[in-house]
Order: C-alpha cells, then structure tokens, then sequence
C-alpha cells in the first residue's frame, strides 16, 4: 500500500512520511540503504535512472526529498559535510565576487572563507547582520551573495532574515541561511525569503551524534541545477548509510526539537538566576536583546545556550567538573554536550576578532540534549559549585 501525504501535512507529518514511500519490491516501510557503487543497465543507453553512485543514490535522494519538504524548499543536495555543502555554495561564485557574511559565524565557516576561498580572489566582508543597516551598508556592485547564520554560533544573535532577504533581492543577489542551530523545526528561512537554506545533518538533523554530513535546500531552478552539477563534478556527496542514519533523525525531529525547546529553556533560566554565571545568552529569555524577534521568527527557542562565568579558569573548572554532560565539540545530539568556544569550535577565529563579537575565554556553550531537565541542572549546580 502506498502511503498518501495529504496535501496540507502538517510538519510533524511532513518529517515522518514526505519523500519515502514503501519499498516496492518487499513493501519495506524503511528506505532500503543502497549501498552500492554502480548500477547494471538493461542494454546499452537503458537503464532504470541510476548509473553511477556518485551522481545518483535511491537513499539519498529519498533524503534529499525529505528535507526539501521540511525545510518547504523546491529540491536539496547533501553532501559528505556540512563544510562540503557550504563549498558548493560559494562554488557558484567567480573571482572577484564579493561575499557579505554574519561576523559570528562557526569557526569552521570563517576559516574556509577566509583562509582557502580568499586565494581565489573572492572577498569577504564580516558584518554585524542582526543591524540590517549595517548589510546594506556593506553592498558593493561586485557583491552577489549574503551568508547568514542565526542563531549565530556560539552568542546567539539573530538576523532578521525577512528584512535582509529585502535588502539582498533589492541588490539582486542570493540569501543564503545556515539553520544548523535552530533546525527547520523552530525557523524556516525559505518562509521568510532565503533563496538558499543549509545545514550540518551532523547536528539537530541527524540527532544521535553518530553521523557526519549537511544539505543545501534550495527554490531557484538555476541555484538546484547548479548544486546537483557540482554534487556529480566534486563529488562530496553523503554516503547511503550515512544518508539511511539522518532520515532515522528526522522522523523523530519533531518530538526531539520540542524535548530540546523545553529542556533549553528550563537550564537558561536557572543558569540566569545563578550567581555565579554573569550573563546567559539564550534567545527564550525576555533579557535576550533580540527576544521579540525570536519570537516572530522562531517556533521555540531551541537548545542552544551560552553563559559567562567571569574567568577562563571558571569556564575552565564548570567544563571538568560536569558529569552527565558531555564535554565535546558538536551538537544538536539527545545527549548534552558542553564546550569551551574560544580553544574549542572557534579557535581558528583570530583573538581579535573572537574579542569583537563578544566570543569571550569565559564563555561556555552547551548544546543541551533531551535528558530529563532537572539532572541536567543538577549536574550544572554541582559543577558551579
């Protein structure tokens, strides 16, 4: 029996059903993992639409499917990372483009931009995107791209993607958002204009820390051809079983998310009311900066948070002393993990500029899982302490 997605599926429905259907050879409800390197042709020039692994896989494009829906974008790419998908982003760009970038962004974004994609003469200007006055002060004639990240990683500032989107089309240039941190089930950028969403699967996607991979969603005929292209001619693809772990994620991603959405706001609140953290930054919290518009924007708040602790040796001592949690790098797992961004995800950002966008060596990350709440703040009064 073929499984029918209503025409109005709501989005719980839409992560569990869009894009799979039974196996029509067992009937399996679960997409098979192809795991195959190439596909035999009936005669010469027939063939069944699959002729290299590379350029086609059945598990990932069923994947790919899937997360177009959910992301309410036309088609996706997935790739062997969130770094590869990034790349093939900017592989549309030629040498003199201009690229204007939110100035927190992941560490690893910035060192790809800055440190490999600048030898190809391409610029990159970064801008403090939650001033939309600041991005239209940024545009040059040879910019063609706006790359946001909001929530940025690891302070949690939000760009209004609705107002920059105008900003970009005005300009006549693509939106790129990476939604990595909040996922598709608390903000949809393609909603609010964004030509072009992507994510690490790695993270909320996935969500059992046991899978390395990102998409890019896209709703430009141009921009979908253009990925599928450089996805066969680079080749940075997601594996099938790769592809086969991260649509197990997001069948649950609905239910995980409002576990992450409850369990980050019940430990930003307490970690606000402790006296020995100076700041929290988490969007849920009426003293965040940008709380009404997280409250337009996004469907929760999520489950990352930052916090101040005064000292590097007191970031230090709370990331050594935590028990339940986690102390790794990554997130978006239904295990907490805490970090220290400054020597952690975020090293390879100058000093100066960790310095500038409020990065400070005592501040702590934690991606908080869906752990029962109250051992999670448990475990954090014993590690203040």
């Amino acid at each position: 029996m073929r499984v029918k997605l209503p025409a109005h599926a709501r989005f719980s429905t839409i992560c569990i059903h869009a894009g799979q259907e039974p196996d029509p050879s067992t009937g399996a409800i679960i997409t098979p993992i192809f795991q195959t390197s190439t596909y035999v042709q009936e005669e010469l020039g027939k063939h069944k639409g699959y002729e290299y692994a590379r350029t086609q896989n059945p598990t990932r494009a069923t994947l790919e499917r899937n997360i177009a829906a959910i992301e309410g974008g036309k088609a996706a790419s997935a790739f062997a990372s969130g770094m590869a998908a990034i790349g093939a982003i900017t592989s549309s760009l030629k040498s003199g483009d201009h690229v204007i970038v939110t100035d927190n962004t992941y560490g690893g974004t910035f060192r790809l931009f800055d440190k490999v994609l600048s030898r190809y003469q391409l610029a990159f200007s970064y801008v403090d995107t939650s001033q939309p006055e600041l991005v239209e002060r940024a545009m040059r004639p040879e910019t063609r791209m706006l790359f946001v990240e909001t929530p940025t990683n690891p302070v949690l500032r939000l760009t209004d993607i609705a107002r920059v989107a105008e900003i970009a089309h005005g300009h006549g240039i693509r939106l790129v958002v990476d939604n990595t941190f909040a996922s598709p089930c608390v903000q949809r950028p393609i909603e609010f204009g964004a030509d072009m969403v992507m994510h690490s699967t790695t993270k909320y996607l996935n969500g059992h820390s046991d899978s390395v991979g990102g998409i890019v969603v896209a709703v430009r005929d141009d921009d979908i051809e253009w990925l599928k292209f450089v996805q066969n001619a680079a080749g940075a693809i997601l594996s099938p079983f790769d592809s086969w772990l991260v649509l197990r994620g997001t069948k649950t991603l609905a239910v995980r998310m409002a576990q992450h959405n409850i369990n980050g706001q019940a430990v930003a609140e307490f970690l606000a009311s402790h006296p020995k953290v100076k700041s929290v930054v988490y969007p849920g919290l009426p003293a965040h900066p940008q709380h009404e518009l997280a409250k337009r924007q996004m469907r929760g708040f999520g489950g990352m948070l930052s916090f101040d602790v005064g000292t590097f040796e007191a970031a230090r001592q709370v990331c050594n002393r935590v028990r339940l949690m986690s102390l790794a790098e990554s997130l978006g797992g239904v295990e907490t993990l805490i970090c220290h961004p400054a020597s952690m995800t975020h090293a390879s950002v100058p000093p100066e500029r960790r310095a500038a966008i409020g990065l400070t060596e005592s501040l702590v990350r934690i991606s908080v899982g869906i752990e029962d709440p109250a051992d999670l703040i448990d475990d954090l009064t014993q590690a203040l302490a």
